[in-house]
């Protein structure tokens, strides 16, 4: 099986997302995730760019990489200096990496108007450079910058350039289709005439998303030859992004039958990609393929049905071979396969004829028309499954409740307080309380009114809170009453053990926040209870 070399470059090319920021300590952590997955290079940063780059190349030796090899990255040496005086090409010396990767201009308008120089001296500037570093680098990797359009440009100069980087003894010709506009035929093409005139030159591909094609592009320089590709995790990077490598490393390995990782490292993909967007502080993107949210979640009930029998009727390959899982959910599309999925997960076997299963499909069906999304809000499903079961209870119930906000100043902080009555069995406690807002307000009064009943509600949080303005549901697509509007409100909360999400739907912003905070406190009860009954039934089987 042919080994396909991965270079990651998140922690440069990725970092160049207008919304990526990162530190030292979040490359290092980054750079062990990934060594932890297997990739062959890891290019730290450009260390004569700015102190955190160089901070990280000093602090990752720290660390003793398992699989992946550190690499410097820089550029040729300036115009009008030597390779002896070029502070970039000693700051990749101070670096002190092993491999060394440095990019040069091989499209002509690059050289004419961006260096102002002339096609020969950029030819020298080339073979000088990596002349010069080639000493001081165990692996030395040439970058050939536009090298798509500069060959579409002016084929000669182009492939000039490359002999040049031949000559000075690079270990691989990266080809950059940097502009990301390049199509796979014409990737193909090119790559194949590069490896006919260097036939002994192993040849990298480094793509840009700019056409959505920097995934098709890498893999076609694959089946022409290439056997080196950058990417970053997730696809970050300018621009629209770099070539996704949670997309080509499962294309090369399941599909196409080429090794990129070590064995058994695969399955790590998904919980790469997750925990490098929280280190990154950016969203997962669920409908990302492979390792997304969504990528094995089914919602349709044909569909549900076909892949309960067999997987391959809607799943391209198994997800637990990319670390990933099926996700079967729930909406106003679910058919009777959806419910028996879920309520079997919940620990009820049912029938599809069973009677509780065509009054929770009818409920559900009439819920999600006003709005609600069970897919997002799996605990407000379980604890309507329950209650329909006759498994659950209402620990409480707020019979009525109050928020005033005011503003004493105008240039101050608003105060916020709320009131509420809660029923618990026959007793009423009526409470009030501050806080950060409306829904923090309320969030207090209601633990206040609990804790003396329920003290295990003090060890929960809410962590997120979302909401989303929909559509007026009663006045067909034309209409959009704005402020009028329905509104979804989808509460994240989160105690020592676990995280939950509950939905609540209501014209009143404030009312449909209560339905997700009742539901997410009583999820919290019902749990503790179910874990508290398990253990007495433990208990009394050990006796």
């Amino acid at each position: 099986m042919q080994k396909i070399a991965i270079y990651d470059t998140t922690l440069r090319d990725g970092s160049q997302s207008e919304e990526i920021h990162l530190s030292t300590a979040d490359k290092i952590r980054i750079a062990r995730k990934l060594d932890e997955l297997g990739v062959s290079y890891i290019e730290g940063g450009w260390p004569g760019s700015n102190p955190t780059d160089m901070n990280f190349f000093k602090e990752i030796k720290n660390y003793n990489l398992q699989t992946a090899r550190i690499t410097a990255f820089g550029s040729t040496h300036m115009a009008k200096a030597t390779p002896e005086s070029d502070k970039n090409l000693q700051s990749l010396i101070a670096a002190r990496t092993d491999i060394v990767t440095i990019f040069g201009k091989t499209w002509d308008i690059h050289v004419k108007e961006a260096l102002r120089t002339s096609l020969d001296n950029n030819l020298e500037i080339i073979f000088n450079s990596l002349a010069f570093l080639r000493p001081q680098a165990e692996e030395l990797f040439f970058d050939a910058e536009h090298f798509f359009d500069g060959f579409k440009a002016n084929r000669d100069f182009a492939m000039a350039c490359l002999d040049k980087a031949v000559q000075a003894k690079a270990d691989i010709l990266v080809l950059c289709d940097t502009n990301g506009g390049s199509m796979p035929q014409e990737i193909g093409e090119i790559v194949r005439e590069v490896h006919k005139t260097f036939p002994g030159t192993p040849l990298g591909i480094h793509a840009h998303n700019d056409g959505e094609l920097a995934v098709a592009n890498s893999l076609q320089a694959v089946l022409q030859g290439a056997t080196h590709i950058q990417g970053t995790i997730n696809g970050y990077g300018e621009r629209c992004g770099n070539a996704n490598l949670c997309s080509i490393i499962p294309n090369l390995e399941l599909k196409m039958g080429f090794s990129c990782l070590p064995e058994n490292s695969l399955p790590k993909l998904t919980d790469t990609s997750h925990v490098i967007s929280e280190v990154a502080n950016v969203g997962s993107f669920h409908r990302q393929p492979f390792v997304g949210k969504s990528a094995f979640a089914h919602k349709g009930g044909v569909h549900v049905s076909a892949v309960q029998r067999n997987p391959k009727t809607y799943e391209h390959i198994a997800p637990a071979t990319v670390g990933n899982k099926q996700r079967i959910l729930l909406s106003d599309l679910a058919g009777q396969s959806n419910i028996l999925f879920k309520a079997k997960r919940y620990g009820f076997d049912l029938d599809k004829n069973d009677p509780f299963v065509l009054e929770l499909l009818s409920e559900l069906k009439k819920r999600e028309n006003k709005g609600y999304e069970f897919s997002a809000a799996e605990a407000s499903f379980e604890l309507l499954l329950n209650r329909i079961m006759g498994r659950s209870r209402d620990y409480f119930k707020i019979t009525a409740f109050r928020v005033i906000d005011t503003q004493p100043q105008k240039d101050g902080d608003p105060f916020t307080e709320a009131t509420v009555m809660v029923k618990v069995g026959g007793i009423t406690e009526h409470t009030a309380a501050t806080g950060m807002g409306p829904v923090n307000a309320l969030d207090n009064a209601l633990r206040k009114a609990l804790q003396k009943f329920y003290p295990n509600i003090m060890d929960m949080h809410l962590v997120d809170f979302k909401v989303r303005v929909l559509w007026d549901l009663n006045a067909g697509d034309e209409h959009f009453s704005g402020t009028a509007s329905q509104v979804r409100v989808l509460i994240d909360s989160q105690d020592q053990h676990s995280e939950w999400v509950t939905v609540g739907v209501h014209y009143n912003i404030l009312e449909a926040s209560r339905q997700a905070l009742e539901d997410s406190v009583n999820y919290k009860l019902f749990k503790d209870d179910q874990k508290k009954l398990t253990r007495a039934i433990r208990d009394r089987c050990l006796d």
